[in-house]
């Protein structure tokens, strides 16, 4: 069995190979059992979590991605989150390599955005902004840029000077890239806002937003987190990456059906559908579209898969 590290994971996983890969995948038939959630009690102040989503796809493979999440390990100067994905033989159930988790679920997160919004967002788009500074926030530019013509990128953070740090580690050729402290006025100069943060307050309103932007919303992923209000929920053509998932761990869709302010039935799409031709996209260049993703287990296994192949074509 192969051990898989972070940086050959980085490596074997293109960023236009893997939105390839995930919208052959998402056209396939992949059991994908909802992620399950435990609380592990520790002798820390907070308590730790364990995450686990599986998925399967008949006499191919098997494929298990196990995250912990032990807060108490920042004082510890250990990682919070650590993540593994667990690769099986679908035919025998014989184990056939170990992938590092954290840069699997980065490039898939990352390219599942970007795939989503080669549906959703206006092909002629030029102006990206990145609200967020974390790991995820160079990956989702990168994977953008493969399927837009963005000639210019805006990152926005709480620390400013997080934000200036990323524009300086970003290298690219003919694109502006600039950090930005007014975050409602760089809302209003974007065509492609992509959110990828922790917080649990609404940091983008629906009165910002104008016609034909296509909003990307990564970081919330418990009913307690939010990005943007739910006016903005309602004004825009709403597609999620699974019904079942942001159903259950989107805070900006559930506040906004507990609100009243939309209902299940006003979620157009999931991505699967739209892929699958089943429902459209972007009607028109003035809609406001918007992508909530939470994660789906199938992402996690077509980007384990394509490492394998990959892997194999350089031995």
């Amino acid at each position: 069995m192969q051990f898989i590290d972070a940086k050959t994971v980085a490596d074997l996983l293109p960023y236009d190979q893997l939105i390839e890969a995930l919208r052959a995948a998402f056209k396939k038939q992949i059991n994908s059992p909802e992620r399950t959630q435990h609380r592990i009690e520790t002798d820390d102040s907070a308590d730790a979590t364990l995450l686990m989503m599986p998925a399967w796809n008949k006499n191919e493979h098997i494929g298990i991605k196990i995250v912990s999440v032990f807060p108490g390990n920042t004082n510890k100067n250990l990682s919070a989150v650590n993540a593994n994905y667990f690769l099986l033989d679908g035919k025998n159930g014989l184990p056939k390599a170990i992938l590092d988790g954290t840069e699997l679920t980065l490039r898939r997160t990352a390219c599942a955005s970007a795939l989503a919004a080669d549906y959703l967002a206006r092909s002629d788009i030029d102006s990206l902004l990145m609200v967020g500074t974390g790991n995820l926030a160079p990956h989702l530019i990168e994977a953008h840029r493969q399927l837009r013509d963005i000639s210019r990128v805006m990152i926005w953070g709480r620390d400013y000077q997080k934000a200036q740090t990323l524009v300086q580690n970003l290298e690219y050729k003919n694109i502006e890239i600039t950090a930005v402290t007014n975050l409602h006025d760089a809302v209003s100069a974007a065509d492609l806002i992509s959110c990828a943060t922790l917080s649990d307050k609404a940091l983008i309103h629906g009165k910002w937003l104008k016609p034909g932007q296509h909003l990307d919303l990564v970081g919330s992923f418990t009913p307690e987190m939010q990005e943007v209000d739910s006016e903005a929920i309602s004004i825009a053509k709403v597609v999620v990456d699974t019904y079942a998932g942001a159903l259950a761990e989107s805070g900006e869709l559930i506040k906004a059906i507990k609100e009243g302010v939309i209902s299940k039935e006003d979620i157009v799409a999931e991505l699967s559908e739209l892929i699958k031709r089943e429902k459209i996209g972007r009607n028109n260049e003035n809609e406001i579209t918007l992508f909530k993703s939470v994660g789906a287990a199938l992402e996690d296994l077509t980007a384990a898969e394509l490492v394998l192949k990959n892997l194999s074509e350089v031995i």
